[in-house]
């Protein structure tokens, strides 16, 4: 008897194959020959399940998203139970930071899709953004939620906020991957741009020093 072909376990297979050798040389390097050679497949199973390269670039990047999700859910988890707005948003920034290994591969295989749809403007306007307004629109919802908490500023704009924070992350992430600084150095300048968020207009009060105190600066 023939044995039943898995065409979910293929396709995957041949998916990470590409994200392996995104990660590892960029997307320029993965033609579908190399995609093939490196999935242990021929070249025409590779075109059977992919007739384009498009559609194989486009299938494994959303199983790299998936990763990430699958991360992210993973620290939240760990971050408590229930989860905190604040504990939610440093989860998923800390665990989008390159400072274990997985972390880095997700890291450099996204740098590799995005240097690859900058220069292609269909993809970069059907597929390029989308996964960072969902994150951004994610996390100004938890921001916002901590905001009627009363646990930071009002006068905040969560969005804004959001967006800040992410820009914050990618380029720490990127000065981690070209040797700038430390993955705990960066996790450390993270962790202080959140406390400064989630203050209340009464802890920046007490953090500012009085009239009285010795270290204010007298007129």
């Amino acid at each position: 008897m023939t044995a039943r072909v898995d065409h979910e376990e293929r396709r995957r297979q041949i998916a990470e194959a590409l994200l392996r050798i995104a990660d590892t040389q960029g997307l320029q390097s993965a033609s579908m020959r190399a995609v093939a050679a490196e999935a242990g497949v021929s070249l025409r199973l590779v075109q059977y399940y992919f007739e384009t390269k498009q559609g194989l670039l486009l299938d494994a990047l959303t199983r790299l998203a998936a990763q990430l999700q699958a991360r992210m859910e993973k620290w939240i988890g760990e971050a408590g139970s229930p989860p905190t707005p604040r504990g939610t948003v440093t989860a998923i920034l800390s665990c989008i930071l390159p400072t274990d290994p997985e972390s880095r591969r997700i890291t450099r295989t996204y740098a590799a899709y995005y240097t690859l749809v900058l220069n292609d403007p269909e993809v970069l306007e059907k597929h390029g953004a989308r996964q960072p307004e969902l994150l951004e629109g994610f996390l100004a919802k938890r921001i916002a939620a901590a905001q009627e908490a009363g646990e930071v500023d009002p006068g905040k704009d969560p969005g804004i906020a959001a967006a800040g924070l992410l820009a914050m992350v990618n380029g720490l992430g990127s000065s981690v991957l070209g040797g700038q600084r430390t993955g705990e150095a960066a996790t450390a300048i993270l962790a202080r741009h959140l406390d400064e968020l989630f203050r209340t207009p009464g802890e920046t009060a007490r953090a500012l020093p009085s009239a009285d105190s010795p270290n204010a600066t007298s007129s």
